[in-house]
């Protein structure tokens, strides 16, 4: 893989990490994530993935640190990612980092197409419709909607097979 750019913004912060990634666990971590996680280690990328935390570490604020300490944020959009309101709060506060910090952001779909997350459209619909009938989320399902369709819009990687393209890197 070529080397990753340097961030545009105006505000230099330290980086931690290269890579943050975002998915939902359930739907790739034993694989397609899994894969992507030691292929950008072995090239030498410096990725976080939330099997990093240490035990007793708090979820809810230990995810923002990192994606707020990463230069790159890879977000892989699967079948059930919309149904995640951790899934979602993450992609709230990467597309924040991009607009704030100059974040680097890449999507890949994994098993989904692009348009169904772009336009909350098929099985990203009926997660959203399930999150509002709950009540519990109306005051952040416009921000989820709004990161979704920001991050969807963005140049991205469809992917449709278990496996990592060698040309991916």
């Amino acid at each position: 893989m070529a080397r990753l750019p340097s961030s545009s913004s105006s505000i230099s912060p330290r980086w931690c990490y290269d890579v943050f990634l975002s998915f939902r666990g359930e739907d790739t971590r034993e694989g397609f994530t899994s894969h992507l996680y030691q292929a950008l280690s072995k090239v030498g990328i410096n990725t976080f993935m939330d099997m990093q935390l240490q035990k007793g570490e708090e979820v809810a604020s230990e995810l923002p640190m990192k994606i707020e300490q990463s230069r790159f944020s890879i977000v892989v959009f699967s079948e059930s990612y919309a149904s995640s309101r951790w899934c979602l709060d993450e992609l709230v506060k990467i597309m924040e980092c991009k607009d704030k910090m100059g974040q680097h952001v890449m999507p890949v779909f994994y098993k989904i197409q692009p348009s169904e997350i772009r336009n909350q459209s098929g099985r990203t619909e009926e997660h959203l419709r399930l999150l509002k009938l709950s009540g519990k989320y109306d005051c952040k399902l416009r921000k989820w909607k709004t990161a979704l369709m920001a991050t969807a819009n963005l140049s991205g990687w469809p992917f449709k097979k278990e496996y990592v393209h060698p040309k991916f890197f």
